[in-house]
């Protein structure tokens, strides 16, 4: 196994088979920032998903965590475009709301300031049933 010292240099040992790179305190990897939704966001999200998987509508989900936006997408089947995306981006918190739902062609569908009632937008409407 070859093994780096802090100065990444190789440094012959013996153990394990893979390499280990070390790198100097000052050369450490700079950390990025992301957008990520918290519990309570998913808690609310997921919520309205296991709904909509019982109903059959929905069957998959992906959650992605970019520098400007953390995207939950909703899927019909594994292999088709999301549905829906449940988009977070907090540089349009005072404008439009850092919440949005946008739809499988990109428009828009609700935004808002608040993840609650743009979830709204899913929630189950009354079915007229006659007798």
């Amino acid at each position: 196994m070859t093994e780096y010292s802090e100065d990444s240099e190789p440094v012959s040992s013996a153990g394990w088979s893979d390499n280990v790179v070390q790198l100097h305190p000052a050369r450490k990897r700079q950390t990025m920032e992301i957008v990520s939704f918290d519990r309570r966001e998913l808690d609310q999200i997921l919520r309205i998903y296991g709904f909509k998987v019982s109903d059959g509508e929905w069957r998959d989900y992906a959650i992605d965590m970019l520098k400007d936006r953390a995207v939950f997408s909703v899927f019909r089947r594994t292999a088709e475009v999301p549905m829906f995306m449940i988009e977070k981006r907090p540089k349009m918190a005072r404008k439009q709301g850092a919440y949005s739902i946008i739809n499988a062609s990109g428009q828009i569908l609700k935004r808002g300031q608040e993840l609650a009632k743009v979830l709204k937008y899913f929630e189950r409407k009354p079915k007229l049933v006659s007798l």
